[in-house]
């Protein structure tokens, strides 16, 4: 992975392959703590459920994570003392925060990790503090597995912190 400098609050990182995307995961898993939610957008077969899979590994859930776009979202419990993983796809869902109520994601934060795959719009209610992912890649006929990911830090929790162990 590769890190370039865009402004303070942005982090922009360099990915080229699933195992890189899957490793950004990881590291970030390392940042994340029950309470926080991420916001992950970007285009179909951008790496977001790769990204999430990570995530998941690295904060020890039970469960394969994989898309919940039919299901719209999936708990997965943690195998040891951390949080659980909430993995949502809200990529089906036209409305904001109050479509997505039944979900009782708001009851579920404090003790979880929420992660939402296409949230722009519908979870920021939630709360001041979330972490936006946004990752882009080459669109149309092509195999390329390079993925542009970058980092929007929003609250006070995630300005303050240390996105920076991304790029170590």
């Amino acid at each position: 992975m590769e890190a370039v400098p865009r402004n303070p609050v942005e982090t922009e990182l360099t990915v080229t392959s699933p195992e890189q995307m899957r490793e950004l995961g990881l590291k970030l898993a390392e940042l994340l703590r029950a309470g926080d939610l991420v916001m992950l957008s970007g285009e179909l077969g951008a790496g977001k459920t790769t990204l999430t899979r990570g995530l998941g590994e690295g904060l020890g859930v039970r469960g394969a994570v994989t898309s919940p776009t039919f299901v719209i979202a999936r708990v997965h419990p943690s195998l040891g003392d951390g949080p659980p993983l909430v993995h949502v796809d809200a990529y089906r869902l036209g409305g904001g925060l109050d479509e997505m109520e039944d979900l009782d994601l708001d009851v579920s934060l404090p003790e979880s990790v929420i992660v939402v795959e296409w949230g722009e719009g519908k979870v920021e209610e939630l709360t001041d503090d979330r972490l936006q992912v946004q990752i882009h890649r080459a669109v149309g006929d092509t195999t390329d597995e390079v993925r542009h990911v970058t980092l929007t830090p929003v609250g006070e929790r995630w300005t303050v912190a240390d996105l920076g162990v991304l790029t170590a």
